[in-house]
């Protein structure tokens, strides 16, 4: 009876063996293929990774600059309403707007007012900012208040901050 009993235990054992084989290799196989998968988008992964770090070093490097021509300067109409609208659609106040000019928060009022035009030299300045978008603006007026800051002498002790 041992002898019939071993068979018997040896071909459930076989049998067995069979069907996890028969389970597990094309589970196998998809692993294999995930593994691959997930390598292969790792490298794809850093390759644009270092490309976006390059990106944002150039991008650092080369300054957003406010250039026209002069020819669009004289073609542009800028109308006070107009003027106002290009505030208002970029987000920014009557002083930002005087930053970016590089005139005083009265000038961009009367202009607004209808009371005087800008000039030339200005219209081009309001050109060039016209092709802006907001974040480029907000950027390049944080820049223009941290070189303010910088160029700014220290200040004095008196007898009042002592």
């Amino acid at each position: 009876m041992g002898k019939i009993e071993n068979i018997v235990k040896s071909e459930i054992v076989r049998l067995a063996k069979r069907e996890v084989r028969a389970a597990f290799f094309p589970l196998r196989r998809e692993v294999h293929r995930m593994r691959l998968n997930l390598s292969r988008l790792s490298k794809n992964f850093i390759s644009l990774d270092r490309l976006a770090k390059e990106q944002v070093r150039q991008g650092d490097s080369k300054k957003l600059k406010m250039e026209t021509n002069l020819e669009q300067a004289k073609a542009a109409r800028f109308t006070p309403e107009r003027i106002r609208l290009l505030r208002k659609k970029l987000g920014i106040s009557q002083k930002d707007l005087a930053v970016l000019a590089g005139v005083s928060m009265g000038a961009v009022a009367s202009w607004e007012k209808g009371k005087f035009h800008p000039k030339l030299e200005k219209k081009a300045t309001l050109v060039a900012i016209r092709k802006l978008r907001k974040r480029d603006v907000k950027k390049i007026l944080t820049s223009k208040v941290e070189e303010a800051e910088k160029q700014k002498p220290p200040k004095r002790k008196t007898k009042a901050n002592r």
